[in-house]
């Protein structure tokens, strides 16, 4: 399953996955004719779902469990940008950003924790921002979002007790996608990576075996060009 898979890194993320015919793959998007467009074009199912809505998000994992059974993979690549200083954001767009940034992301690794753990396998991967690394002027409420989900990956991955299902995180820099474009040039690095680049750091972290090592929780790249 791959959410914010209409644009930037989560469709690229998703076509990665769905060049292999044999590969079950769902996008996820909350904007009905984009996730219909991406569908198409991936030939693989859409589902359209707000991941701020814990019933949507339960029911889009209940859906797969019935049609596939086991569930493999989730790439978390979804987020909303609120740039500006905080007397500048507006209430609504600070909202938003919590329901997208913070609880679409506990919902959607709590529901996917909690198939992992009965088939004893799987793998998240949680897509998170070097934002969260340097306070940096004119993102206050984007980096407080975006640090939740850091905190909460690395305290789940810790009370998993198994690598058998791996929780783990990547901090991408800013990218030329449409987030991007939204936050505006002022908050682009002169260093950076394309969507495609990042995206096959996700793809290979999605499809680690059970059985291979790793140290789940951590950061692995930061995913602008440099480690």
């Amino acid at each position: 399953m791959v959410t914010g898979a209409t644009s930037g890194l989560g469709l690229e993320v998703a076509r990665l996955l769905a060049a292999e015919p044999d590969r079950h793959v769902i996008v996820l998007g909350d904007a009905p004719a984009e996730v219909s467009a991406v569908a198409a074009e991936l030939e693989c199912p859409g589902v359209v779902c707000d991941v701020s809505r814990h019933e949507q998000v339960q029911q889009t994992f209940d859906e797969i469990a019935t049609r596939y059974g086991a569930f493999d993979g989730l790439a978390h690549c979804a987020g909303v940008w609120a740039g500006g200083p905080l007397y500048e954001v507006a209430p609504d767009r600070i909202r938003r950003a919590v329901e997208v940034n913070v609880l679409g992301t506990a919902y959607l690794i709590r529901e996917a924790v909690i198939r992992m753990r009965e088939q004893d396998h799987g793998n998240i991967v949680y897509v998170g921002a070097t934002a969260v690394d340097t306070p940096r002027p004119g993102i206050p409420v984007y980096r407080a979002t975006k640090s939740f989900g850091t905190s909460l990956v690395e305290s789940v991955a810790q009370s998993l007790g198994s690598n058998r299902i791996k929780l783990m995180q990547m901090h991408p820099g800013p990218m030329p996608t449409r987030l991007q474009e939204r936050a505006g040039a002022e908050f682009k690095d002169t260093i950076f990576a394309q969507a495609e680049q990042v995206a096959r750091e996700v793809v290979r972290l999605l499809l680690l075996d059970p059985d291979d090592l790793y140290v789940t929780g951590q950061k692995v790249l930061r995913g602008d060009g440099r480690w």
